[in-house]
């Protein structure tokens, strides 16, 4: 079908208020909005103003009440341990309010702050929905990060209460939260009130209830059946607190609202990502990110969706056919996960020969985000899986899609390396250093005019000032997204690189991006990361980082040598490619974003901190041991080892 897209997004152009109005029409209101946008409220304006709801009845109680009680909606599937459950939507209502009710019996309401430090199991997900019932504010934190993270996290929100596991499970190894959790307490200056622990039968954690530590399912099991109503909260009162991963020192706790939220997820379901009620949605993430936040929990529920909760890895658990074994089990429509998560499966399962063991003609479309899809990536994928790979852009501060090509409305020709067009509700300019638009095709700073859409932040928690100097005020009437990028001559999106993976090569402004796409093109290179290096002639020099596929026995000096020739040949002799190293992986976040920025101060001699969400500190010992190899670095170690449970 021709795409409605246009027609869609001029209808916002031409009267945002009456657009999101419209929108606005998919959530119950318990009191309705009196004004659509209040450009006098908050930082740049405020959404729904005056307008009274809740999350949880939208989420639950309304599909319940229409008769969808026996609906699915959770999928609980470890491939950790090899269970799975299922949850109705009335089963996940009982449960939730059983939760709630613990929670206002242990002195939590309305406005109080909830951390929540868990792995992917269902008691996480009802936890968020049972803080968002009663008012109350969650932050989630990924589990198993580091004691001084956690801490500086329950310091900023000041937490009542933690909810919590008594282990994790990765490929290998059980890792133990309790003993993370009391650290960061006895570290952390404001103490939280009590702690919920979910014990979990493969490592079950000693409680001290003269501590105000309680066993989860004893406390939920008594309340079960005690009702509890929904709270009336303002469309503009936060609904969580999200750290940004990987912040040292004061953490940036980016603010969620609930009316905005809602609208923003209830539109993106059906026009972004073309799903129905009813069908089963895959978002292979964790709830300790904005994806997990928005499409695993919120949007799914809020549109009617069956959605599943994954505990387990791309690879390894037990091997690079677990994504497919999990879309033919549960007959999954349409699966995000991030790109990171193919570059693993490619790399293990370069033929794809794993995929030919499942059913997967039920599934009608994969979107990717997190981080920069490379073109070599989304074509493997397409010619493997043989339905639309989407590409989408967006961040945690936005909380659903910037860019993208929404299936819903109609998919538009496909440009690999793009997510192609902005969102109703971003109008996105590129622009220079000095903030004027560039002409198309040109690199610059990619900003998004204001104010912001429905769902995107008000503000950082307790730091209005903070929020406006960090980003607001580089580009004046521009929320900055630190990503760069070119808009070419059709209006599609290219988001290249952040802005600090922009490097000056002798007066070029070069994007890392753009090389890391031709490296990729090569056939023996699974992944592959591209920083700029220090250097006393030109300013600075591209050096890159790859990694083979398991498959590859060739010379690694050969595929070094014609990688670079490659990127010389496509990118041009600016680019003065010629540092190439082989590594065994790339060092990550756990959400899959490649650690860049840490690679670079390594290779310039600089001090630098182990990221607190590091997935395998070794990594990072073996580029350090790379760049040593080839003269870079100077020796220089980490200032403090974080994060490395």
């Amino acid at each position: 079908m021709q795409s409605q897209y246009f027609d869609v997004y001029s209808s916002w152009e031409n009267n945002p208020e009456a657009f999101w109005k419209s929108a606005s029409e998919a959530i119950d209101w318990f009191k309705e909005p009196d004004a659509v946008f209040d450009a006098n409220a908050g930082v740049y304006g405020r959404w729904f103003v005056g307008g009274e709801t809740n999350t949880c009845y939208n989420c639950l109680d309304r599909h319940v009440a229409a008769g969808n009680g026996d609906r699915l909606a959770f999928i609980h599937d470890s491939a950790m341990t090899g269970a799975q459950r299922s949850f109705t939507y009335s089963e996940v209502l009982a449960e939730v309010k059983a939760i709630a009710t613990v929670m206002r019996d242990l002195g939590v309401g309305y406005g109080d702050r909830v951390v929540i430090y868990m792995p992917m199991v269902p008691e996480a997900i009802v936890s968020m929905l049972a803080c968002a019932r009663i008012g109350a504010v969650h932050s989630v934190v990924f589990g198993g990060f580091a004691a001084q993270e956690l801490a500086a996290r329950l310091n900023d929100s000041q937490a009542k209460l933690v909810i919590s596991a008594s282990c994790g499970l990765e490929p290998g190894r059980v890792v133990a939260y309790k003993p993370l959790l009391d650290k960061a307490i006895d570290l952390a200056t404001v103490k939280p009130e009590h702690c919920l622990i979910v014990q979990r039968p493969e490592l079950i954690a000693q409680l001290r209830p003269e501590k105000g530590e309680l066993d989860f399912a004893d406390l939920v099991g008594n309340a079960l059946g005690r009702d509890i109503e929904c709270v009336a909260v303002k469309a503009t009162d936060p609904l969580y607190i999200l750290y940004t991963s990987g912040t040292t020192g004061q953490p940036k706790g980016v603010v969620r609202d609930n009316g905005g939220y809602m609208v923003a997820l209830a539109w993106s379901m059906p026009n972004i990502f073309g799903i129905k009620p009813g069908e089963v949605f895959w978002t292979a993430s964790d709830i300790g990110w904005v994806v997990g936040h928005s499409y695993i929990v919120y949007a799914p529920l809020l549109a009617g969706n069956t959605s599943v909760i994954f505990e387990g890895k791309p690879v390894g658990t037990p091997d690079a056919g677990t994504f497919w074994r999990v879309i033919a089990d549960h007959d999954v429509k349409v699966f995000f996960t991030a790109p990171t998560a193919f570059r693993a499966i490619r790399r293990e399962d370069p033929d794809g020969e794993l995929m030919a063991h499942y059913d997967l003609k039920g599934l009608r479309a994969l979107f990717l985000a997190g981080e920069r899809a490379d073109p070599e990536t989304l074509k493997w994928a397409e010619q493997k899986l043989k339905v639309p790979v989407i590409d989408h852009w967006w961040q945690t501060e936005t909380g659903w899609p910037i860019a993208a090509n929404p299936l819903g409305l109609g998919l538009m020709p496909f440009k690999h390396g793009s997510p192609t067009r902005p969102m109703p509700g971003y109008a996105i300019d590129v622009l220079d250093d000095s903030g004027l638009p560039v002409p198309a095709g040109t690199l610059g700073n990619l900003a998004i005019r204001l104010p912001l859409p429905p769902g995107c932040l008000p503000t950082f928690w307790s730091a209005d000032e903070r929020f406006r100097e960090t980003c607001l005020s580089t580009f004046p009437g521009y929320y900055t997204t630190a990503d760069a990028g070119v808009i070419d001559e059709d209006g599609y999106v290219f988001v290249m690189a952040r802005t600090d993976d922009i490097i000056n090569c002798a007066g070029h402004r070069l994007s890392t991006g753009s090389m890391e796409e031709v490296c990729a093109k090569h056939p023996d290179v699974a992944e592959c990361a591209v920083i700029g290096i220090s250097d006393t002639v030109k300013g600075q020099i591209p050096c890159g980082f790859l990694v083979l596929k398991h498959n590859v026995s060739r010379e690694t000096e050969k595929i070094s040598s014609e990688v670079a020739e490659m990127v010389r040949s496509q990118i041009g002799p600016v680019a003065a490619f010629k540092t190439v190293m082989i590594v065994p992986k790339l060092p990550k976040t756990r959400s899959g974003k490649i650690l860049r920025g840490t690679m670079q101060k390594i290779a310039d001699g600089m001090p630098w901190t182990m990221p607190a969400t590091i997935e395998d500190p070794g990594a990072l010992d073996a580029v350090t041991a790379a760049l040593t190899a080839k003269g870079y670095g100077g020796g220089m170690r980490a200032v403090s080892r974080t994060g490395d449970t």
